[in-house]
């Protein structure tokens, strides 16, 4: 959004990749999603997006019934009523990444470039990084509030209210664990269920369907909550929760892949309990730019609207450009500039 406004920026991405929590795993000509999977209606920032950009999207399969796994053993209950609609990405999560990257001029992107250090001074703003220091006028923080004041020094020191808000404020996905199994096909369509599931008792606490459209690739996918400290989730107590829940056909998947979260280095502060006070999400404090004006928050924690989803990020970055420009056009129209 700042470049094509004819902004000259750099986009310091710490990852060997574009994406963050947005993460896809190529199957064919899909993607199963190993991070961020939904938008919903209303959400009139991703449609736009996609829409511009021509990402094809399909909406999240909804026929047949739903599971509940009790004590007893699974019950069925007739038709899909928790689940919402919602839209999925035909390519993965991860194409309105890559869609947005190729947007940027050549030489902006710098990948494998993480932030140290932010100092303010004087006349702008001195970025350490790996390849060396980088000077900018304003700032641009997409990072969560809390992986943000772990992992970067600020000189001088943020304000001490927000500084306290940022490390309170969750970090969205930080303790989840993604658990995505995919099948030659989606067997249990066959059985007239959704593949939505809800448990107690397993690793899985809640499944879904993650097939692609028309049913390929085929994959159900889980959440599992793995607070920092505990055991890692192995493939057979998975493999096991979902016989007893699908039956036979689901203990034979071509693939089965387990992403935890919790050791995204670049995702969740290392070693640092993740807090949950979800109320702290788009908390007035992230929409005050400090160090005189030039340092301005955009991740999806930051959002007063859909914080937690994509539409929350472009909120933000929103948000963050409005800002960005508000200064650069007073800061021109002020009399000290024009000496």
């Amino acid at each position: 959004m700042l470049a094509a406004a004819g902004v000259e920026v750099l986009c310091c991405e710490a990852r060997q990749r574009t994406g963050g929590r947005l993460l896809s795993l190529p199957v064919g000509e899909g993607a199963l999603d190993l991070g961020s999977t939904w938008y919903w209606p209303g959400e009139e920032r991703v449609a736009r997006l996609v829409a511009s950009e021509g990402i094809a999207t399909f909406r999240q399969y909804r026929g047949g019934d739903v599971l509940e796994d009790r004590p007893g053993g699974p019950v069925r209950i007739p038709g899909d009523r928790i689940d919402v609609p919602a839209f999925r990405y035909a390519r993965g999560a991860q194409s309105v990444a890559h869609a947005l990257a190729a947007l940027l001029p050549p030489h902006v992107l710098h990948l494998d470039t993480p932030v140290v250090a932010v100092e303010s001074g004087g006349d702008g703003m001195t970025l350490t990084t790996q390849g060396g220091p980088v000077r900018a006028d304003q700032v641009v923080v997409a990072v969560p509030p809390a992986l943000a004041v772990a992992t970067i020094a600020f000189t001088p020191g943020l304000p001490e209210r927000l500084d306290r808000l940022a490390r309170l404020t969750p970090v969205w996905m930080a303790e989840t664990t993604k658990v995505v199994v995919r099948y030659p096909h989606p067997f249990w369509r066959d059985e007239g269920l959704s593949g939505t599931a809800f448990s107690l008792d397993g690793p899985l606490r809640e499944i879904h369907d993650l097939s692609g459209p028309a049913g390929r690739p085929a994959a159900l996918f889980g959440f599992a909550r793995r607070p920092q400290g505990s055991p890692p989730i192995h493939d057979r107590r998975v493999t096991e929760q979902l016989i007893r829940l699908y039956g036979p056909a689901a203990g034979d998947p071509l693939q089965l892949v387990i992403h935890d979260w919790a050791l995204e280095r670049y995702t969740s502060p290392v070693g640092t309990p993740t807090s949950d006070a979800y109320q702290l999400f788009g908390h007035p404090l992230y929409a005050e730019p400090v160090f005189e004006g030039r340092l301005h928050w955009a991740s999806t924690e930051t959002a007063h609207e859909a914080a937690g989803h994509v539409e929350g990020a472009l909120a933000g970055a929103e948000r963050a450009v409005a800002a960005v420009l508000d200064r650069r056009l007073r800061h021109r129209a002020s009399p000290a500039s024009a000496t």
